[in-house]
């Protein structure tokens, strides 16, 4: 081993389909000449975290990479009750052959999955147990997927508390600590990429979504929703939320590098945009690492 090499203890943080820019810093990250000795993460942190400790992040990306919007469809399994739109079995299945069914003490470095109880309003911090069922539950968005059932406990998205992890990721002397957040206010100057002109699946696709809006607003009446879309009425509510809280997890911990990802950068569902949130994050990585190394 390279006793010289950099290491990093790295934090990721929620935030749908923007969580494939994790994935640009690990790749840019390793490109450097960094080697990350532990990871904490929420919700997709937490997915991409187990999925880069599994060995399956060049397999996820190709899969993603192939991604179309009508594609998504495919692995939703709704079910519109009060508990969340989505079970969340298709989706998992999914991601099944990218996460190794295995303890989580028994990785190569410390792993951590935040997690919330939702009945008692408790932070559940997974750094022992199965690597499987961590991510389910750190990755289980209130109103959107099921709460996983662990234990008796209903478990949802860690973000609910600690949308950005610092405290609990175990960092060594001598470690770089790098926090990526996945819901930056910042703007977002989208890349010049050329739009193909939609054909009958993406407009499926986006009937099938404007279906799905206009039934969750229905059966969550509110004279509020009629000014702004129930789901964006929802997500804009959680991204309130979290900006305030990351920002106070970052003032109180003082990351030495905080990678930013405007939450403009694509809406929680677009992982069909996971080329360029993989760009995007690489950039915004080798843009922090020269300004740290100045």
């Amino acid at each position: 081993m390279n006793t010289d090499q950099k290491t990093v203890a790295l934090v990721m943080s929620g935030g749908g389909a923007r969580g494939m820019a994790h994935i640009g810093v690990i790749k840019a990250l390793e490109e450097n000449g960094y080697r990350i000795s532990s990871i904490a993460g929420t919700s997709i942190g937490a997915l991409i975290g187990g999925i880069y400790l599994s060995g399956k992040l060049d397999e996820f990306v190709e899969w993603t990479a192939n991604i179309g919007k009508y594609d998504l469809l495919k692995f939703m399994d709704f079910a519109i009750n009060k508990s969340g739109l989505i079970k969340g079995e298709k989706v998992f299945q999914k991601l099944k052959p990218f996460v190794n069914d295995v303890k989580i003490e028994s990785l190569s470095i410390p792993y951590a999955a935040v997690a919330v109880d939702i009945m008692s309003h408790t932070e559940v911090v997974f750094s022992k147990g199965s690597l499987v069922d961590a991510i389910r539950a750190s990755a289980a968005i209130p109103t959107v997927l099921r709460p996983f059932n662990l234990n008796d406990r209903f478990l949802v998205d860690g973000g609910v508390l600690n949308p950005l992890p610092i405290d609990v990721v175990k960092r060594n002397p001598g470690d770089l600590l790098i926090a990526v957040d996945l819901n930056a206010d910042i703007p977002f100057k989208p890349a010049e990429i050329e739009k193909p002109e939609k054909d009958e699946a993406n407009q499926t696709y986006e009937k099938a979504l404007q279906f799905i809006n206009e039934k969750w607003s229905k059966f969550f009446k509110s004279d509020k929703s009629k000014s702004i879309g129930f789901f964006d009425l929802i997500t804009q509510s959680i991204y309130a939320m979290q900006i305030k809280l990351t920002q106070a997890a970052i003032e109180k911990h003082q990351p030495d590098v905080v990678v930013r990802i405007s939450k403009n950068s694509c809406e929680m569902f677009e992982f069909h945009k996971a080329v360029e949130q993989i760009a995007y994050g690489r950039k915004q990585l080798e843009n922090k690492l020269q300004e740290f190394n100045k």
